[in-house]
């Protein structure tokens, strides 16, 4: 069974294609690693029975022509999974059963994957630590009582720990990257627009994009190529040429230009960090890319713009969750106290902090001096990269300004934790692809990640440079499976 969890997803594909492994094989390892791993907290929902039945039905009838044959996949609990149970990590959507399936999980069934489980997230997928969830925080595999990252900490924590060969979360402020980075794990986040939205409970929608979480680049590049498709049902996804990304992998990026941005640079990174950033240019120059100092001016502004825009459209999203149609409801003396008891009781309060400020950001007086200011704020840091993009290739920044950080540590100060996201914010703002890949380890042995920033569309791009990385740094996650003892 450990010769399996420790095979790759690439892997996994080739030992099924060649019959040297059956689907129910590689489903069971998961499945029973799984269910010894509890103590992570990582499922909300788990679908292991059907998983096997799944597995069993498609070693009867084996279809080698799909890109994932037979592969358990577990995914973040924000995509609508038909007939399974959707949270969000809320109170408010505790019992929702979507009677549909989210674009982006039907583009894994339909390329032979396997549903293993629905994975916590920070409820409705706001905050860095997954300490917001009404389904408890989860643990990181990296070591005990330490967050995981978020929103989409659930799906790194699995990821890390084994158990699931690959996953997916979705991307507002940082959610894949920063877990990502934390874990010491591979996350993406595609261009806005590559993958669908459709099925996706939706925060920030002019922000929110679904991404690959893999334990290394190839892997990456897989699941981007089944997830990335152009859909009718989601009105601001785009219709563009998409790669065979994994088969187009090259790490030849001899002569790339790569962009440093003066603006990451601050007197508060520490010297783990910036040591970090100096090893990652190293790399570059070693493979022959040509490092080009630049400035995102711009880049001072992009978070307190972001937590003007976020909450704003999450304030107007969330205003469904009413108890009415669907979801939890509070018992009122009347139609308004309904409503009052419903939200006040079934959202947490970071949820509750963000509608707020959302809510008042968009009120009469207040609309032009707040959003209608960031949102002209977004158009100049979209500005920056597009002169930055004259000159280079990608850009090249650490994913987080620290590694992973205790449980509880920082959930009494929002401004701190909101500061977690400053190196991945403004790439949602552009609309930009991301890819954070696992670099090094600081002094209490904890990852640290890289960011790699490309042009629109230009995933196959990014990919090579990590992939070009990735074989430079060798990076390699050391996990003692604390929980298992």
């Amino acid at each position: 069974m450990s010769e399996i969890i420790d095979l790759n997803l690439v892997e996994l594909v080739q030992k099924i294609k060649k019959k040297e492994l059956s689907s129910k094989e590689i489903t069971k390892a998961f499945v029973d690693r799984s269910e010894k791993s509890k103590k992570l907290n990582v499922y909300i929902t788990d679908n292991f029975n059907e998983a096997i039945k799944s597995a069993e039905n498609f070693d009867s009838k084996p279809n080698f022509e799909k890109k994932l044959p037979g592969i358990p996949i577990a995914v973040k609990d924000l995509f609508c999974t038909k007939n399974l149970r959707t949270t969000a990590g809320s109170k408010i959507l505790n019992n929702f059963v979507p009677p549909y399936e989210s674009t982006v999980t039907q583009n894994l069934w339909d390329n032979g994957a396997i549903l293993l489980g629905k994975l916590n997230c920070d409820e409705f997928a706001m905050g860095s630590s997954n300490e917001t969830s009404f389904f408890g925080n989860v643990q990181s595999p990296i070591g005990e009582n330490l967050v995981p990252g978020g929103s989409s900490g659930g799906s790194a924590s699995a990821l890390a720990a084994k158990l699931t060969p690959v996953t997916i979360g979705t991307d507002t402020g940082g959610s894949i990257r920063q877990p990502a980075s934390f874990t010491g794990t591979v996350g993406l986040k595609p261009t806005y627009g590559s993958c669908s939205r459709y099925g996706i409970v939706a925060f920030a929608s002019s922000l929110d994009q679904a991404g690959p979480m893999t334990s290394n680049v190839e892997d990456c590049a897989l699941l981007l190529e089944v997830m990335s498709s152009y859909d009718l049902k989601d009105s601001t996804s785009v219709e563009f040429k998409r790669n065979n990304y994994l088969q187009n992998l090259n790490e030849n990026i001899k002569g790339k230009k790569i962009g440093i941005p003066k603006e990451y640079i601050t007197d508060k990174m520490p010297k783990e960090i910036e040591d970090l950033w100096q090893n990652g240019i190293s790399y570059l120059k070693e493979s022959g890319a040509e490092i080009i100092d630049l400035s995102l001016p711009n880049t001072p502004y992009a978070l307190p713009a972001y937590y003007i825009v976020a909450p704003a459209e999450a304030s107007s999203n969330l205003a469904r969750y009413d108890g009415v149609k669907y979801g939890f409801r509070s018992n009122g003396e009347n139609l308004i106290d309904m409503y009052e008891k419903t939200r006040s009781e079934g959202f947490g309060n970071e949820v509750k902090r963000r509608i707020m400020i959302g809510t008042y950001v968009l009120s009469s007086g207040y609309y032009d001096a707040y959003y209608l200011k960031a949102q002209k704020v977004r158009r100049l840091i979209k500005n920056d990269f597009d002169e930055a993009y004259k000159k280079v290739d990608a850009i090249l920044t650490p994913s987080t300004p620290s590694s992973a950080f205790k449980i509880n540590e920082k959930t009494n100060d929002p401004v701190s934790m909101y500061l977690n996201d400053i190196f991945t914010v403004p790439i949602n703002l552009a609309g930009l692809p991301a890819i954070s890949i696992p670099a090094g380890l600081d002094k209490k042995g904890y990852p640290l990640g890289l960011q790699i920033i490309g042009k629109a569309f230009d995933e196959q791009n990014i990919l090579n440079i990590a992939y070009s990385m990735q074989k430079k740094i060798k990076f390699k996650n050391v996990i003692n499976d604390w929980w298992l003892k």
